[in-house]
């Protein structure tokens, strides 16, 4: 007996190839996208990843669709943000087949509907699920009129198009290394950054590091998210005396950077580049009223920059559809996350990690100095990163902090926000609850690096020792 709300998350489908996901379950998600989104007679967007299983999920879910009359328009391997650019251009809903970061043995579907907005747990994708467990249960009921497969190639206009949304024409030629560790980055990075699509290389020299795509991820994971998947990166930007280093995860909607001494460019730094870059753009346009979404885990330098540049600073909740939700009901110009999603408005609201790298190479290639220093000047704060804990009792560990640090105020979005300011000294922190495991995650910052230290210690003393 498979049931399905064992692999269906809040944003997406991540589950095990074999026990959990199996061609019979991905035809009936088919089936069930379809109905649920009144596809019958109608043209929806499969994409896929790397992944062994990749191909042929993707023509599963084709069938399964079919059976209820949906026409499936085929793009074949490609990276998520190719998912998004095919269905914000045709105005189609869309699914794309990965599990991004998480290990070779998984897979999954992310969904969006026409125009590139996403699907989560409250806005369809539990419906798609209760409908998929039905008709695996019994079986997909076939329409008189099937749907009819198609196939479909939009590399050219999605390169032509994000090249159009950044310049890059004035940059001065860059040494750049890029890790895709064996993910979808080694698909894309060639096409936008090199000749690959048939259109002219950019002026710019790419030092490929396992640009070979294998879903068995066989130098590290895919997931630049953890330090250590970022060390052949670090080493060869040195060895090679690169100006930039640059990371992506398994299916490329995220973005990493290292600078050229192999030191960490924060996400946050990276979202305050882009935030001023893209108001700067929108002013041109003759665009007053602006904002961009930065979630409340980013440094306070990315809404200090947002702000000095004269846009609205919009703080919202962590999350995937949440963001996606607030750019379109705000006409926020760009959104950024402290995991380095980064969202566009002139990319339908969606995340896109290349976009965000063809910006921070289009600001390197203009500036006077190195990585390092324009990253530092985006980076004057200190910040622990997220600290996990395993909790048994949150309650009482929420308690036990707010009792060590009772001259902060308290606010209580998305988890707790501890924050206290006195004579130019400063610090937060956010405690926040897993969604999946019983853990509380703890983000820490300050103007000064031994307050952040010893805000951090205690408060890790005040979760642990109940």
């Amino acid at each position: 007996m498979i049931n399905f709300k064992d692999f269906v998350k809040t944003y997406d489908v991540r589950g095990l190839v074999g026990s959990q996901l199996t061609l019979d379950v991905i035809a009936a998600f088919g089936a069930a996208f379809v109905d649920e989104l009144d596809l019958a007679g109608k043209q929806l967007v499969i994409g896929h990843d790397m992944r062994d299983s990749s191909p042929e999920f993707a023509a599963a879910f084709a069938a399964g669709s079919q059976k209820r009359g949906g026409n499936p328009l085929m793009l074949g391997l490609c990276s998520t943000d190719m998912t998004y650019f095919a269905s914000g251009k045709l105005d189609l809903p869309s699914v794309m087949f990965t599990a991004s970061h998480n290990p070779a043995s998984y897979n999954g579907m992310k969904f969006s509907r026409a125009g590139a907005k996403g699907i989560g747990l409250d806005s369809g994708l539990g419906a798609i699920r209760d409908r998929a467990q039905s008709y695996f249960d019994s079986s997909i009921s076939e329409v008189v009129a099937l749907g009819v497969i198609e196939e479909i190639n939009l590399t050219v206009e999605y390169v032509e198009y994000l090249r159009k949304l950044v310049d890059l024409s004035k940059t001065r030629r860059l040494k750049i290394v890029v890790d895709a560790a064996n993910g979808m980055g080694g698909f894309t990075v060639p096409l936008v950054l090199g000749d690959a699509a048939g259109l002219p290389a950019l002026n710019l020299e790419i030092i490929p590091l396992y640009f070979e795509l294998d879903g068995t991820f066989p130098n590290h994971e895919a997931n630049p998210l953890q330090v250590e998947n970022l060390r052949d990166l670090q080493k060869a930007v040195v060895e090679h005396s690169a100006d930039i280093g640059l990371a992506f995860d398994g299916d490329a909607d995220r973005c990493f950077a290292v600078d050229e001494t192999g030191g960490l460019v924060s996400p946050s730094a990276l979202a305050a580049i882009v935030s001023v870059r893209e108001i700067e753009r929108v002013k041109q346009l003759g665009e007053t009223d602006i904002t961009i979404l930065h979630n409340l885990l980013t440094s306070r330098v990315v809404e200090e920059r947002i702000a000095q540049a004269g846009a609205t600073p919009v703080r919202t909740k962590v999350g995937h559809s949440l963001i996606k939700e607030q750019m379109a009901q705000t006409g926020a110009v760009f959104g950024g996350e402290h995991s380095a999603h980064y969202y566009f408005r002139d990319f339908w609201g969606a995340d896109n990690g290349m976009l965000a790298a063809l910006h921070l190479i289009s600001e390197l290639g203009t500036y006077r100095g190195t990585m390092s220093e324009l990253s530092q000047s985006f980076s004057p704060y200190f910040s622990s990163g997220e600290i996990n804990s395993t909790v048994a009792d949150v309650p009482a560990a929420l308690e036990r902090l707010k009792s060590s640090f009772s001259a902060c105020t308290v606010e209580q979005f998305d988890g707790h926000t501890f924050s206290f300011e006195d004579q130019g000294n400063w610090f937060w922190f956010n405690v926040r609850s897993s969604n999946t495991e019983p853990l509380l995650r703890l983000n820490v910052e300050s103007n000064r690096e031994a307050t952040m230290q010893q805000i951090r210690d205690q408060a890790i003393a005040a979760i642990r020792h109940g």
